[in-house]
């Protein structure tokens, strides 16, 4: 009498090849994605909601009021994205050079942004309308909280995009170097208009050009990047 014997079926290393690197485009794709995304309802938000001025007004303070959701979601769900994304830049990367620290200030990026969202601004400069001119007299505990989203998004974008650079530099691909140092260099320009009547404006165009970045990064990286006299083993996705 024989007797039938359980034995797990394993799935080819092919197949399995296969399913890890499919995984990885989309973890990579929502980087792509996320950068875009955030610039386009921000914009919209920006044409849209009465009373707010872009050469006066933070983009946080589209967190606040009835359609202040919007925002907020904006926040989460790109900072989420680009969470996604250094996960796959990490498979692709590591362990390379720039394969530890560039997908974790990545994430920390995206960990800047939920937190931003998250944690509310308070109305400050007339917006909402009806709310006083001028910056509050106090910030609340979640504006004391929001304050800091913004350090940790810099910083985490300024060092990465030298990271990235130094990678870049080692494959010998000046091109994605030298955009890597600029956006770094961009991501400081604004502190040159503190106070300024055209701050925001330039704080804007600064905060575009990071998430443009990001999201250049994880498509630079979804077409496959090998590290430099190394074979193409984790840093290829096709």
């Amino acid at each position: 009498m024989t007797r039938a014997l359980d034995i797990p079926s394993v799935a080819p290393a092919g197949a399995a090849a296969a399913t890890r690197r499919r995984g990885t485009r989309a973890l990579l794709a929502c980087g792509v994605v996320a950068g875009p995304l955030f610039i386009v309802v921000g914009v919209l938000q920006m044409l849209t909601r009465d009373g707010f001025d872009p050469g006066r007004h933070p983009l946080s303070l589209l967190s606040l009021g009835d359609l202040g959701w919007i925002q907020i979601a904006n926040f989460v769900i790109v900072g989420l994205l680009f969470i996604a994304s250094a996960v796959g830049m990490r498979r692709v990367l590591y362990p390379g050079r720039g394969g530890v620290w560039g997908p974790r200030l990545i994430g920390l990026y995206g960990a800047g942004l939920v937190m931003g969202g998250v944690f509310v601004a308070d109305a400050a400069l007339g917006f909402p309308p009806g709310t006083p001119e001028g910056a509050p007299d106090q910030l609340s505990w979640h504006g004391v909280l929001h304050s800091a989203a913004p350090v940790l998004a810099s910083l985490s974008l300024l060092v990465a995009c030298f990271v990235f650079a130094r990678r870049f530099a080692g494959l010998g691909q000046r091109g994605w170097a030298a955009y890597c140092v600029a956006t770094g260099v961009a991501s400081l320009v604004p502190d040159a208009f503190l106070g300024h009547d055209w701050f925001y404006v330039v704080l804007g165009v600064s905060v575009a050009l990071g998430l443009v970045w990001v999201s250049a990064m994880a498509a630079r990286l979804l077409t496959g990047l090998p590290d430099a006299g190394q074979a193409p083993r984790s840093a290829t996705i096709t």
